[in-house]
C-alpha cells in the first residue's frame, strides 16, 4: 500500500470475528446475483455505490457518514465496503464481503481506496448512483476513471429493492409488531399536562428493547418517535417538542422501529380525552378513506388508480385541498434521513402496478389550519405485504374514534 508521509493511505482491518448477520448467505448472495444480473445486462464493469440504501441493501452495513464519504465497489468478481478509518474494524465485521479502510492523512483518500479496489479491472462502464451522488464527488469520480462511462443504476437497484425476500419480510413484520409496542407505550405516557418529548422517550425505550430483545446481534440506532400535539400534528414529519398536552387536544402518535436499516411505521390520531363534533366529522372521514385505501391495495391495482379513487371520497366532502401527501409508500430499506423507492408510492404520477412480493402503506393525511373547527393533522398508517392471493395488514394497533379517545 501507498504511504503519504509514512502514513498508509487504506489499510485493512480485520478487528475481532463477523457479526451474526441480519439475513442470510442465501440471501444476501440473491441480492448480489441479481445486482450482477442487471450489470451484465446493461455492459456495466463495476458499480460504485454511495448511498446508505444501497449499501445496506447489498452489504448489511449502514454506514455513519459524519462528514465522510463512504461506497460499496462491486464486480463480478468483488465485493468490498470502503469506510473511513475512524469506525475501525466495525465495517469490516458488518459487511457480508469484504471491506477496505482509507486515513484521513491524504487528500481524497475515499477515491484513492475505490481505485485500489478497481486496480487490474478493465472498467468501460461504470454504475454510480445518479440521485445520491453529489457534483463534487461526481467530478471527481470522473477524474479517478477518465477513460469510464458513468451509467446511472438507482432506478435499477430501486426496481429490485421494492420486491421483498421472506426473510425481509419476516423483518417487517417484526418491525410492524415492535412498532405496536411503541405505540402502546406512547399511550400508557399521555396525559395532561405531559410535554411531547415525554411521550416520545418513552415509546423510543419501549421499542428500542423490544428490538434488542429480538435481534441480539443488531446495532441498536435510528429509532424514534414523533408525538405531536395541537398545531404540531399540522405535518406528518414534526418532531416532538416541549409543549404540553391539554384536554381536548388533537394528538399524532408515530413510532419507528429501526431494524438493521429497515423502517417501519405505526401512525394513529388520537384526542385527549375528548372531541369536538367537527374534528369527529373530519377524523370519522379520513378513516373512511383508510379503509377504501386497504380494500384496494391488492395485485394488480396502479398505483395512480388507488390515488384517485381515493380523492373522490375527499372531494365529496369538499377536503381534497387539505390533502398532505401520497396515500402510501414502499418499505424496506429507508428512514428519515435516506431512501426511498419513489417508484412505489399511492400518488396520481405513478403507474406501477402492485405485485406480490411488495410492501406498501396506506397512511391518508389530512391537514385543518389553525382557526376552522377541527383544526390539526388526521393520518393512520397500516402497512401491507402483497401476496398471490391479496393482502395482509401486518399492522394491529386499532384506530379510529372507538379506540383512540384517551380517557385518563
Amino acid at each position: 500500500m501507498q504511504k503519504t508521509n509514512d502514513l498508509e493511505r487504506t489499510k485493512i482491518i480485520k478487528n475481532g470475528e463477523k457479526v451474526t448477520p441480519t439475513f442470510s448467505k442465501e440471501e444476501m448472495e440473491r441480492r448480489n446475483r441479481i445486482l450482477r444480473q442487471n450489470m451484465a445486462e446493461m455492459g456495466i464493469d463495476a458499480v460504485l455505490f454511495t448511498s446508505y440504501h444501497n449499501i445496506n441493501y447489498y452489504s448489511d452495513f449502514l454506514y455513519t457518514a459524519f462528514g465522510r464519504s463512504y461506497a460499496l465497489v462491486v464486480t463480478q468478481e468483488k465485493h468490498i465496503t470502503v469506510s473511513a478509518n475512524i469506525d475501525g474494524g466495525q465495517p469490516w465485521r458488518r459487511s457480508f464481503d469484504d471491506n477496505i479502510v482509507y486515513t484521513d492523512w491524504h487528500k481524497d483518500n475515499f477515491l484513492y481506496a475505490v481505485q485500489e479496489v478497481l486496480s487490474g479491472t478493465a472498467v468501460n462502464r461504470l454504475g454510480i448512483e445518479n440521485d445520491n451522488l453529489t457534483l463534487e464527488t461526481c467530478d471527481k469520480v470522473k477524474d479517478a476513471f477518465p477513460d469510464a462511462e458513468l451509467v446511472d443504476v438507482s432506478k435499477v437497484t430501486m426496481s429490485q429493492r421494492m420486491f421483498k425476500s421472506s426473510e425481509e419480510i419476516e423483518l417487517i413484520k417484526n418491525g410492524a409488531r415492535i412498532a405496536d409496542i411503541g405505540g402502546d407505550a406512547v399511550v400508557e405516557a399521555i396525559g395532561e399536562g405531559v410535554p411531547e418529548y415525554e411521550v416520545a422517550l418513552h415509546g423510543t425505550q419501549a421499542m428500542t428493547r423490544e428490538i434488542a430483545r429480538t435481534y441480539p446481534h443488531a446495532e441498536l440506532r435510528d429509532t424514534w418517535v414523533w408525538f405531536q400535539s395541537g398545531i404540531n400534528t399540522d405535518g406528518a414529519h414534526n418532531w416532538a417538542t416541549s409543549r404540553k398536552m391539554k384536554r381536548g387536544d388533537i394528538l399524532s402518535l408515530n413510532c419507528f422501529p429501526m431494524i438493521a436499516g429497515y423502517y417501519t411505521a405505526l401512525e394513529r390520531t388520537l384526542f385527549l380525552e375528548e372531541v369536538s363534533d367537527r374534528a369527529l366529522e373530519l377524523w370519522e372521514i379520513n378513516v373512511k378513506v383508510h379503509e377504501k385505501g386497504l380494500e384496494l391495495l391488492k395485485p394488480g391495482a396502479r398505483c395512480k388508480d388507488i390515488a384517485a379513487e381515493l380523492n373522490e371520497i375527499y372531494r365529496e366532502h369538499n377536503l381534497l385541498p387539505y390533502r398532505s401527501f401520497g396515500y402510501g409508500h414502499s418499505f424496506g430499506t429507508l428512514s428519515h434521513y435516506y431512501g426511498r423507492e419513489a417508484g412505489l408510492e399511492l400518488r396520481e404520477d405513478i403507474e406501477t402496478v402492485i405485485e406480490p412480493g411488495m410492501v406498501i402503506s396506506m397512511e391518508p393525511m389530512i391537514m385543518i389550519p389553525e382557526g376552522e373547527p377541527g383544526a390539526g393533522g388526521y393520518r393512520e398508517h397500516d402497512i401491507l405485504v402483497i401476496s398471490e392471493d391479496g393482502a395482509e395488514n401486518i399492522t394491529k394497533f386499532p384506530y379510529g374514534p372507538k379506540h383512540n379517545i384517551i380517557k385518563k
